[in-house]
């Protein structure tokens, strides 16, 4: 081992000696263990410098670096630990590990490359990331099957890293240890022979990781095997190694690719899930969709802190089989850092009489970039008296190249550029002896990309609805910010009715009541601007929604209801069956959602078991047959209600009769028909007039014919025409065709019976209006609270009957003649 650990430390100088080959002759060279202790020596820095011990005071020599790692006694020129040197921490998994830094010397000014090997050594060992791992076995897992295992973290590199597995006995398992494409070490669980979960449901294995180093080092987990049933397909990857190139300017949420994988079960035991079987750190950069195997970024990808990743999927169907596969990832390099400029040391006075090449800075780049685009270039801008002197390995020294005359130009402005050589460069530039200043160059931030604000209708105006806020990272002026609402959906003087917005606090203030009726959603657009020269903006997108509120009670479109919230009469077939519709509720809500859900119920019912109603349809229909005992006239007392909080309802009175047509029904409507309206009042005055002279007139008519027809004849048969007989309909007085059907009624002409009795019912109505005649003859004053329609046909009733006699008695006094 420590053969091959020199030949390794050969191999390593002339690796590095090979890097330096254009370093300068000050390069010094140095290795040491990791983790050497506080104060212990490196090298004797001052005699490999050719630098005299009694020379140190005044040359001030020192470590130029981020992090002092390291320090010069000035009593002996040793170069001393002096703080803990990790070569985990400082390089990672880098099989060579090197620090690079500066010796300064002043008087005269100067510096030196130096660089310090850091030899690895055991100290880390192979550590799981938990302490059990369980896997399910099917018991009809066929042997030779094998279960990726997960790979131990070991910081150590070479010999000192992972390098076998040990598993302990157990005859139904083996260990099959394997090589990832990095060159790192697996170990996949092999079944030997084959389960049975009757027998043995359950095993326990230990799984032991040691690597090579000195002393050897390992790490443990416990594996925990549990046997399950009647699951005899597994899941199979479409590749055992999917291989993917990726750029390290990839944002997160980008997809990366998606493995598949098939199993030819059934039902949930076909159902797999997919999950990464791999490091935390890992998890951190990439996500897998348990559902769908797609892997995406999840975090911010960086070529300079990791050039590739393997990661272990594995593939779990619903019976516990899984399977395994490996994502190979590369990062390529992108030029995405600009050179760094840093100074090593300064000299801030620089005297007028200074010759030319007089060291002023000494300079050092940086670019984490590598390959060309970590080449970079270093150059003043502007012509004036200053230079920068040929470069070695990134360090670069500012000297003057020329007079200078402090009355002529007391200050100067000296402007270092660095540009790397990638496409496109990048270029940093740092400025000497001037005082930098804020400038306005981070415009505002909002907290949130968009806001949504539910606001509930009929607030009270002037309140505060939302705030918004946004934040910039620039000083005084610069960083003040003001907002103002910059556009809306509104019309501009519907907006400023609406909300307005406080410049200061991003408070937005409701400037009047929300209707939900009116208006159910609005937009603005809000930008918050700086008091910086020129002011930068961002705008942001609130979207406002009026949340309903239960204000508008429901109302009935059908049926027409009168003054007393009351409909008109709907009239039921008797012969209805269970079912039968009888009429039908409709009722709208002007607000939304549960507001305007509306329920249909029977407050009141006249018969609760004759009619139903439809919760929500409003239908009202007959539940059962209409008894003889039931009565004929019904009333409903129906509810809308809505499901708002608080419910709001309306009522209508349903008037329902049951009869076969409109003269049976005329009797039970007449006991709730409503009282003429006194507008109605003059029409109905006028239709008693009328009839009272038709009447008079008919009576007039009938006496001068009777006369006209006795002046004539004196022959007694001429009063044959009232005689009994008349009152037969079909008798061989009267043609036939002025029996019926003639004029729009029925009637029958009769005459009295016994000599003395001239008593005529000439008004006698027969067919579907004869119960009309009973209730007119039983209660005249019907007429004037029936409706229009009803009146008309009263009217036209008793003048057609009135003409109808007239026919009948000359027809009777010609046949008799």
């Amino acid at each position: 081992v420590k053969r091959a650990r020199q030949l390794w430390s050969q191999a390593l100088f002339l690796f590095l000696g090979s890097l330096f080959c254009r370093a300068l002759s000050e390069h010094i060279n140095y290795s040491i263990p990791e983790e050497m202790a506080k104060g212990s020596v490196v090298g004797n820095i001052a005699k490999d410098l050719g630098l005299e011990i009694r020379d140190l005071p005044t040359r001030k020599l020192r470590v130029s670096a981020e992090r002092e790692y390291f320090s010069v006694s000035e009593e002996s020129g040793d170069l001393l630990v002096s703080d803990r040197v990790d070569r985990e921490e400082i390089c990672g998994r880098k099989l060579v590990c090197a620090l690079e830094f500066e010796m300064v010397a002043e008087n005269p000014l100067n510096f030196y490359r130096i660089t310090v090997v850091i030899e690895d050594i055991n100290d880390n060992p192979p550590r799981f990331s938990r302490n059990i791992i369980d896997l399910e076995i099917s018991e009809i897992a066929l042997p030779g099957v094998t279960f990726t295992l997960e790979s131990p973290q070991d910081p150590d590199v070479g010999v000192n890293s992972l390098q076998q597995y040990f598993l302990s006995l157990d005859p139904h398992f083996s260990l099959l240890p394997k090589e990832n494409p990095d060159g790192s070490k697996y170990a996949e669980l092999v079944l030997e022979k084959p389960l049975d979960r009757e027998k043995q449901s359950s095993y326990s294995l230990i799984l032991t990781a040691v690597d090579s180093g000195i002393p050897v080092r390992s790490g443990t987990v416990e594996i925990r095997i549990n046997v399950t049933d009647a699951n005899d397909n597994w899941p199979v990857f479409s590749q055992e190694i999917y291989r993917v190139i990726l750029q390290e300017s990839l944002p997160p949420g980008s997809s990366v690719l998606q493995v598949t994988a098939t199993d030819q079960d059934e039902g949930n035991n076909a159902e797999i899930t997919y999950s990464l079987s791999t490091v935390e750190t890992l998890k951190h950069l990439f996500k897998l969709d348990s559902r769908s195997g797609e892997l995406t970024t999840k975090g911010i990808l960086d070529f300079e802190k990791g050039e590739g990743y393997t990661l272990g999927v594995e593939a779990k169907d619903g019976g516990g089989h899984t399977a395994f596969c490996k994502i190979q990832i590369e990062i390529l390099d992108e030029n995405d850092n600009a050179p760094e400029v840093t100074f090593a040391s300064v000299s801030n006075h620089i005297p007028e009489n200074s010759m030319p090449g007089t060291v002023v800075a000494l300079i050092k780049t940086v670019d984490p970039d590598s390959g060309i685009n970590g080449e970079i270039f270093c150059r003043v801008k502007d012509n004036i008296p200053f230079k920068i002197s040929s470069s070695t390995n990134n360090l670069y020294k500012l000297v003057t190249d020329g007079a200078l005359d402090r009355e002529e130009i007391p200050e100067y402005n000296i402007t270092i550029i660095a540009t790397d050589k990638g496409n496109p460069p990048l270029t940093t530039s740092k400025i000497l002896t001037l005082h930098i200043t804020d400038v306005n160059d981070n415009p505002p931030v909002f907290l949130q990309s968009s806001y949504v604000v539910y606001v509930p209708e009929n607030n009270p105006s002037g309140t505060s609805i939302a705030c918004v806020s946004a934040t910039d990272l620039d000083l005084e002026e610069n960083g003040r910010v003001s907002y103002s609402i910059v556009s809306s959906d509104l019309e501009p003087l519907q907006l400023f009715s609406y909300v307005s917005v406080n410049s200061h606090s991003g408070h937005i203030f409701a400037q009047s009541s929300f209707d939900y009726e009116q208006v159910h959603t609005f937009e603005l657009t809000i930008q918050a601007r700086d008091a910086g020269f020129p002011s930068l903006n961002a705008n942001v997108t609130m979207q406002v929604f009026i949340v309903d509120s239960n204000d508008n009670a429901p109302n009935i479109l059908y049926p027409a209801l009168g003054p007393d919230r009351s409909a008109l009469f709907d009239m039921v077939p008797r012969s209805a069956k269970p079912g039968y519709l009888v009429t039908k509720v409709v009722a709208v809500d002007a607000d939304s959602g549960h507001n305007a859900w509306l329920a249909y119920r029977v407050l009141q019912a006249t018969d609760q078991g004759l009619f139903s109603l439809g919760l929500r349809t409003g239908e009202v229909k007959t539940v059962r047959a209409l008894a003889e005992r039931d009565v004929s006239r019904h009333r409903l007392l129906v509810s809308v209600q809505d499901e708002g909080q608080p419910p709001l309802s309306a009522t209508v009175l349903l008037h329902l009769v049951f009869a076969d047509s409109l003269q049976e029904a005329l009797p039970e409507m007449k006991e709730d028909l409503p009282p003429a309206p006194e507008s109605q009042s003059e029409l109905q005055f006028y239709l008693v007039v009328a009839l009272a002279l038709i009447s008079v007139l008919f009576l007039i008519t009938i006496t001068l014919a009777i006369a006209l027809q006795l002046r004539r004849s004196s022959n007694p048969s001429n009063l044959s025409c009232f005689r009994v007989d008349l009152c037969s309909k079909t008798g061989s007085n009267v043609p036939t065709n002025y029996s019926e059907g003639t004029l729009p009624y029925s009637y029958n002409l009769c005459a009295a019976s016994e000599v003395g009795k001239m008593e005529y019912n000439f008004l006698k109505l027969t067919g579907e209006m004869a119960p009309l005649q009973d209730l007119l003859s039983n209660d005249p004053s019907l007429i004037l609270s029936t409706s229009d329609e009803n009146k008309k046909i009263i009217s036209d009733l008793v003048i057609s009957s009135h003409v109808s006699f007239l026919i009948h008695f000359y027809f009777n006094v010609n046949i008799s003649r």
